[in-house]
C-alpha cells in the first residue's frame, strides 16, 4: 500500500530541508498517516451521502481523529466504499457568526465551514476531492452557497516530545481548487499533555459556568485535575497552568469555495497557496 509513515514525513521538516507538502493526510485510531500523491480510485466503488445522526459521525471522528473532538455539526455527510464507512465531512456553524460573514456577507445561515474531514487511512489520494466534490453537491441542494475551512501547518507534540500531528497546508483542499485568504487571526492555545488542545471556548464554559462546562471540565480531570468544586474559575487558574503549555499559533490557513454564482463576488483576488509546514514544532 502506498503510505508515508508520519517519521519519513517529518524527515525533512525536522533537518531543515523543504517537507513533502503534496501527500495526503489519512487517519486511524487517532494516528497520522499519508498517501503518496496521484493515487486514483475506482469511482464506482463509492457511495457518498448525508448521515441524519449525529452518533455515527461522531463515533467515527471520535475513533480516529487525532483532534478526538467533533463540532457543531448542521450537516454530516458519509463517504461509503463496498457498503462500509470509510470516510466523514462534518459541516459545522462557528462559535462566532463573523467567521463567515467576514468571508461571505450575511446571513451567515447559507455558509458553513468544513468543521471535519476525516478519511481512514485505506483511502487512496484523490478520494477526498471526489469525497468533497460530491458532498458539495449535496450542500448545494440544501440551499448552502459558500463553504469555508482551514488547515492548521503547526506540529503538535505531546508533553513527551511524541509527534502526534505534523500540520498540514491544505493539499486537498487546494487539489479541490479552493480560493487561499491568507491566514486567520494569530492566538495563543493551551496544548493538553496529549498533545490536542483545550479550545477557547471550552474555557470560557468553565470560567463563566456555560452549557457544556461539566464536559470541558472533565476534558482536565482526564489529564489530572481535581474533581471541579466552589468557583469554577479559581478551580480553572489552578489546574490550567499545570495541565496545559502555552502554543503561539501564527494562525490557520484559510479556504473558500462558493457554492453559487452569485457568491463569486466574495473570492476575488485569491492569495497563492501555501507549500510548506512550520518550522517549529510545539
Amino acid at each position: 500500500m502506498s503510505r508515508v509513515e508520519l517519521g519519513q514525513l517529518l524527515l525533512p521538516l525536522l533537518d531543515g530541508t523543504p517537507p513533502v507538502h503534496r501527500a495526503c493526510q489519512r487517519w486511524r485510531h487517532g494516528r497520522a498517516t499519508y498517501r503518496v500523491p496521484d493515487e486514483v480510485i475506482v469511482p464506482s466503488h463509492y457511495e457518498v451521502a448525508a448521515i441524519d445522526d449525529d452518533a455515527t459521525a461522531k463515533a467515527f471522528v471520535l475513533a480516529h481523529h487525532y483532534s478526538s473532538s467533533f463540532p457543531s455539526a448542521r450537516f454530516r455527510i458519509g463517504l461509503y466504499r463496498r457498503g462500509a464507512l470509510v470516510g466523514i465531512a462534518v459541516f459545522s456553524h462557528p462559535v462566532q457568526d463573523r467567521v463567515l460573514t467576514r468571508v461571505f456577507g450575511p446571513p451567515a445561515t447559507a455558509a458553513v465551514e468544513l468543521g471535519r474531514l476525516t478519511l481512514l487511512d485505506s483511502e487512496k489520494s484523490n478520494a477526498e476531492t471526489f469525497f468533497l466534490g460530491r458532498a458539495f453537491d449535496i450542500l448545494r441542494r440544501e440551499g448552502i452557497r459558500g463553504v469555508l475551512s482551514f488547515s492548521d501547518p503547526v506540529p503538535r507534540t505531546t508533553a513527551d516530545g511524541t509527534i502526534i500531528f505534523p500540520g498540514h497546508v491544505g493539499t486537498c483542499l487546494q487539489a479541490h481548487n479552493a480560493t487561499y485568504l491568507g491566514r486567520a487571526t494569530p492566538r495563543t492555545l493551551r496544548v493538553l499533555p496529549n498533545g490536542t488542545v483545550l479550545s477557547d471556548r471550552a474555557i470560557v464554559k468553565i470560567r463563566s459556568e456555560e452549557k457544556g462546562w461539566r464536559y470541558a471540565s472533565a476534558i482536565l480531570e482526564r489529564h489530572g485535575a481535581e474533581h471541579p468544586s466552589g468557583d469554577l474559575s479559581v478551580w480553572l487558574d489552578r489546574w490550567l497552568p499545570r495541565l496545559t503549555r502555552p502554543l503561539r499559533h501564527a494562525g490557520n490557513h484559510r479556504y473558500a469555495w462558493a457554492l453559487h454564482r452569485s457568491y463569486r463576488r466574495f473570492l476575488v483576488g485569491g492569495r497563492p497557496y501555501p507549500k510548506q509546514l512550520e518550522r517549529s514544532i510545539a
